[in-house]
């Protein structure tokens, strides 16, 4: 099943919308003791969680596209992938909820729930629809176990 959107469009589309959601709407503006530092600690947690992610594929030699998922060799559960099923996806949510703080307006936690929503309807869906065809009951076994996003 050939997937139609990449994730790092919909990142890209989520980013943009909330720089203009905070460039234009400035009623949201917050700040508190602490920002910076929350900031770069999601930063740094979502570095640390992606690189994990890649090395556990490249480890297990099957691929990272996410726009082929069909083309699956080995199904991961270890290591990251025991904690969440998507933690490239949970990685860029990280950064997205970083750069809400950076900019500094509260409106744009909806935004990034609003990429949750899209990423669960448009690419996490077909993924695993195309695992579940690939891997049956064993990725049935494994999204019994494991949460989908943390």
């Amino acid at each position: 099943m050939k997937l139609r959107v990449p994730p790092a469009v919909i990142f890209l589309l989520t980013a943009l919308c909330m720089y203009l959601l905070a460039e234009f709407l400035p009623v949201g503006y917050f700040d508190f003791f602490g920002r910076e530092y929350l900031m770069k600690a999601l930063v740094i947690l979502a570095l640390i969680v992606s690189v994990a992610a890649l090395v556990q594929f490249f480890r297990a030699r099957t691929t990272v596209d996410p726009m082929n998922p069909q083309r699956a060799s080995v199904l991961v559960t270890r290591g990251i992938f025991s904690i969440s099923r998507n933690p490239m996806y949970l990685a860029l949510l990280m950064v997205l909820l970083a750069w809400g703080l950076w900019l500094g307006n509260a409106f744009n936690v909806l935004l990034a729930a609003g990429f949750v929503t899209v990423m669960n309807r448009v690419q996490i869906s077909r993924e695993e629809a195309s695992l579940l065809d690939k891997f049956g009951n064993e990725y049935r076994h494994y999204c019994l176990k494991v949460r989908r996003w943390f």
